[in-house]
This record gives structure tokens, sequence and C-alpha cells, in this order.
């Protein structure tokens, strides 16, 4: 088994989008289900497959995240340069973190319109992608 996705419901599709899209994420496809809702189901360029779905139920009105969730993580390549293009795009991230130290992973966060907390991760030099058994040992 695997995850397949992250699905989120958001309130406004359209604004919801268009945070995604200047986050770099690309429009795979869509199913309209009308008062069910339409699904948008998007990934990042280099992804292989889908990797998040955004839910709209125009019915269900606004969203409230609640206390359950608490963030998407988002691996980078380069954080200082997807924080400037985050920023030229109207975003606002926050500040570089480091949570593990000088030599440990930079951080960043950012809210979408809905209030989903999204952490950026740049991880150091020869750190394998991801997370994986060695980062516990």
């Amino acid at each position: 088994m695997k995850t397949l996705f992250v699905s989120y419901r958001v309130t406004d599709l359209d604004r919801s989008l268009g945070f995604y899209t200047a986050l770099g994420y690309v429009e795979l496809g869509r199913v309209q289900g009308g008062d069910a809702g339409h699904l948008v189901i998007l990934k990042f360029p280099g992804e292989p497959a889908a990797s998040l779905e955004l839910v709209h139920r125009p019915v269900g009105g606004r969203v409230d995240v609640g206390t359950g969730f608490d963030h998407l993580a988002i691996q980078v390549d380069t954080l200082a340069a997807t924080l400037e293009r985050l920023t030229d795009a109207g975003l606002e991230p926050g500040p570089v973190q480091y949570p593990g130290g000088a030599h440990g992973p930079k951080t960043s966060w950012l809210t979408d319109p809905d209030d989903y907390r999204i952490e950026l991760v740049e991880w150091p030099p020869g750190h394998p992608d991801g997370i994986t058994a060695a980062d516990f040992s």
C-alpha cells in the first residue's frame, strides 16, 4: 500500500487554485460533481502522479479546518529561491527557521486561503529525498 494524495476541502476553488498553482502545483484533472462537489487533482511537475486533491462543495459553506489537522510538508530544492518566487507571486511565507540546528533542515511556513498550514523544507546537502528510517537512528 501507499498514500495516493492528501485531500483538502476548500471554500473558494478559484482562490485556492491560485494559491496552489503559485506554490508550484499543476492541474492533473477535474471531476465536476454538481452539488456533491467539484474535485481538482494536482501534482508538482516532477511527480509521477497526483499528490493533492482540492474538494469544493458549494452547498457546504465556509471550510472550518478545526484542530485535528496540523500541516502539509513540501520538500523544496532551494528554500531561498522558493520563498522569493512565492513572495513575487503575492504569497506570504514566514521567515526561515532551523528546527534541527544550523546543520539540519531549513523550513518556512505559510497558510493557504482556508488556513491550512504548509511547511516548506529544504534538506541539508547529502540528505536523501523525503524522511527515511535513517532520520531516526
